[in-house]
């Protein structure tokens, strides 16, 4: 079992007044602070923690970029910067293991939080910090990173995905219902993967935990709405049009012409638009028919933030880069550089940024397709059994002559302590 460490950091606005003051106080007097005397900028060792592309010369390295700006805005400080490699999803389990070896700053997943906190790794943000961040970002996404009404990180961008499809073949109509696109050509879709195959269950009114946070309501994907979606989808798999993505088989279809739709995030739009030019069409989340019913796919959504580390020696320092790394300037920048959806609401406004057919995707698939990926601690226990699910269906062992028996042991498993 991990140890805990010690309570996370309240960064506010009267710690950084106080560090100010102290600062000024001790230049005042000509004495020192941090090696820093009179007239002097004071020397700072900042460790960022960024997935590779970021800092990747071909994709235009954005985070020393970022951080050599945050260097210009301060020139009160003598910043020298370390750089690590650590994606968002590893961060969790990465800082936790040894928190105060750790990046200052750091980039994470939403759902890897309760872990940082757990760990006694990541200092909330408050006061005039959690001020700025509140004014520039949608509720729902600080909803995404608050917990007991504190602020955990600064969102730099939302985590979902979409769909996209060829506009030679399918229509803005045709894009609607999925059922519409499966009678017209083929679409791929990541069956096996429990972050995708939910979309289904959610549709017809499966819940986890409640509303996302009543860890004690445990998993509901095993009553008869459930048993209905798992029949839809033993049909969905046979569906002649209807093809597993697995392994890139998606993406590697769109190129070679035998798929003309997939499922995929933000991360894709590249290769996605080097293959279909002006024919790619980007969009939120259709709907499927069930027992003769419109239904509505939802897809986990969650956010990409920066973090700091409790145990920072330079905390007012590492709270600003955080705040200016989640900032309009460098989700700009990331934009530009990589195509990382900004969620900035000043950046969201601007009409260049407003009419990307991809950023109103994935915003509108955040605003009205998704719902808010639980981050309980139970969660943990829920992939396995679907993956399982969308493999057993693959493989011809789950079947509608034993749909219900096998829906009821996918719940039983979501809501156990482990999988045996």
């Amino acid at each position: 079992m991990r140890k805990k460490g010690s309570a996370p950091r309240l960064v506010s606005r009267r710690d950084f007044l106080r560090l100010a003051a102290a600062t000024a106080g001790a230049a005042a007097v000509g004495g020192t602070m941090s090696g820093c005397s009179e007239g002097a900028s004071e020397n700072v060792r900042l460790m960022v923690w960024s997935p590779s592309l970021d800092q990747a010369k071909d994709s235009g390295e954005w985070l020393q970029t970022c951080c050599n700006r945050f260097a210009e805005l301060h020139p009160e400080w003598d910043i020298t910067y370390v750089y690590g490699v650590v994606d968002e999803t590893a961060a969790g389990t990465t800082i936790s293991q040894d928190t105060e070896a750790s990046a200052d700053v750091f980039m994470f997943t939403n759902d890897v939080l309760t872990n940082l906190i757990d760990a006694g790794a990541i200092a909330k943000f408050g006061g005039i910090y959690a001020d700025e961040i509140k004014a520039t970002n949608s509720q729902a996404l600080l909803d995404s990173l608050t917990v007991n009404d504190y602020i955990y990180g600064v969102p730099f961008t939302t985590n979902t995905w979409f769909m996209y499809y060829d506009k030679s073949v399918f229509t803005e109509e045709d894009i609607k219902s999925l059922d519409a696109m499966l009678a017209k050509d083929v679409v791929s879709f990541p069956f096996t993967n429990s972050w995708y195959l939910p979309a289904f269950y959610f549709g017809n009114g499966c819940t986890l935990f409640g509303d996302g946070t009543q860890e004690e309501l445990g998993a509901d994907f095993g009553g008869d709405n459930a048993v209905e979606v798992t029949n839809y989808l033993i049909d969905l798999y046979n569906n002649p049009n209807f093809v597993v993505d697995a392994d890139g088989s998606g993406l590697a279809g769109m190129r070679d012409g035998s798929i003309k739709a997939m499922f995929t995030g933000s991360w894709d739009a590249a290769a996605l638009k080097e293959t279909l030019g002006d024919n790619m069409g980007v969009a939120a989340l259709p709907t499927f028919t069930l027992n003769g019913e419109e239904k509505q796919m939802y897809a986990y959504a969650g956010s990409k933030a920066i973090g700091v580390n409790v145990h920072s020696k330079y905390m007012v320092q590492a709270i600003q880069l955080a705040i200016y790394l989640g900032g309009a300037e460098a989700q700009q920048l990331h934009y530009d550089l990589r195509t990382v959806i900004p969620c900035n609401t000043e950046l969201l406004a601007d009409p260049a940024i407003a009419s990307d057919e991809l950023v109103a995707a994935q915003n509108e698939t955040f605003d009205r397709t998704s719902i808010l990926q639980p981050f309980v601690a139970s969660m943990s226990n829920c992939w396995t059994p679907v993956e399982n699910l969308g493999k057993g269906i693959r493989s011809g062992t789950v079947t509608h002559d034993n749909a219900a028996e096998q829906t009821k042991a996918m719940n039983d498993a979501m809501n156990s302590d482990g999988i045996s």
